[in-house]
């Protein structure tokens, strides 16, 4: 593999980060599979309308029952709970990442299909691939931090699965209007804004309707042009990450569109190591690593 390759894909990046990124990202799925994804245990009594995606039907999966559901569940959250602690992580990672995908198959296999959801798929899968990991994330801060190829890979993972959320979504864009142009000079964003629109989207409407057109084009650049965020570094890439959050603060202010689950994970292209511990956290792991050494 060329080293231009080998530096784009595995960068040697701190494991501090990971360690950070894991409680981010279990704390959510938790979140994730008891509010936003918990349509799992109503499924459970609809087995006629069970139409399975391909991943489902490869792995011959049948209709989700009752026991499976709640046994996924509550595998989910135990697992999320031991990874935030740092128990175990790459084995309970393991189990998460295997749960998880289930979960979400059965969520996407009863008529609606949740594209917000695939970097935090993808997270969850590459999260216990880094070892090394294990220490709990408030522990060792002032330590230089170690620097991992697994750690880099696993977070450029995540981050192509966030780019391709974005760049993927032109295409059926493209199916639906015919051309990115067709869709770009509609009224799309004008119909969705009076079909389900904030009072704010409403206003716009009535007062400024000529701001839809405009606002669906920047929502296309930055769809089409999300793969530059790959090879952004430093305060660029700062600036860009909070465009792209702000772009998704304006979809949820107007339209109630939330996209939460990308959203988190764009946490993987901040430096998260530089999270400084709370002052309490480093006297109680102090007093911890004390306590082990004189056991």
């Amino acid at each position: 593999m060329g080293g231009a390759v080998r530096g784009f894909l595995f960068p040697a990046l701190p494991l501090a980060r990971i360690r950070t990124l894991r409680v981010i990202v279990y704390a959510f799925v938790m979140l994730d599979v008891l509010t936003f994804s918990n349509d799992v245990l109503s499924h459970a009594g609809n087995s006629g309308f069970y139409t399975p995606l391909v991943l489902a039907r490869l792995l011959q999966l049948p209709p989700v029952t009752a026991p499976v559901a709640w046994t996924l569940l509550v595998v989910i959250l135990a697992g999320c709970a031991a990874g935030i602690v740092g128990w175990r992580p790459r084995l309970s990672g393991t189990l998460v990442a295997i749960a998880f995908w289930l979960w979400m198959i059965y969520s996407n296999s009863y008529g609606y299909i949740a594209h917000d959801h695939l970097a935090l798929m993808v997270a969850t899968a590459v999260l216990p691939t880094v070892a090394g990991a294990s220490r709990h994330p408030l522990e060792g801060a002032l330590e230089a931090p170690a620097r991992s190829e697994a750690a880099g890979w696993a977070l450029r993972a995540i981050q192509i699965a966030v780019v391709c959320t974005y760049f993927f979504s032109v295409i059926p864009k493209i199916l639906y209007s015919g051309s990115l142009a067709s869709w770009g000079n509609s009224a799309i964003l004008t119909w969705a804004s009076i079909r389900r629109g904030s009072p704010l989207a409403h206003l716009l409407v009535e007062h400024t309707p000529w701001v839809f057109v405009p606002a669906q084009w920047a929502g296309l650049a930055l769809e089409a042009l999300s793969p530059v965020v790959l090879f952004l570094r430093g305060r660029a890439l700062h600036l860009v990450v909070v465009l792209y959050l702000g772009f998704h603060l304006s979809t949820l202010v107007l339209l109630g569109i939330h996209f939460l689950p990308t959203v988190i994970c764009w946490a993987a292209f901040l430096p998260l190591e530089k999270v400084h511990k709370p002052r309490w956290a480093g006297r109680f792991r102090s007093g911890e690593l004390r306590a082990r050494r004189g056991a």
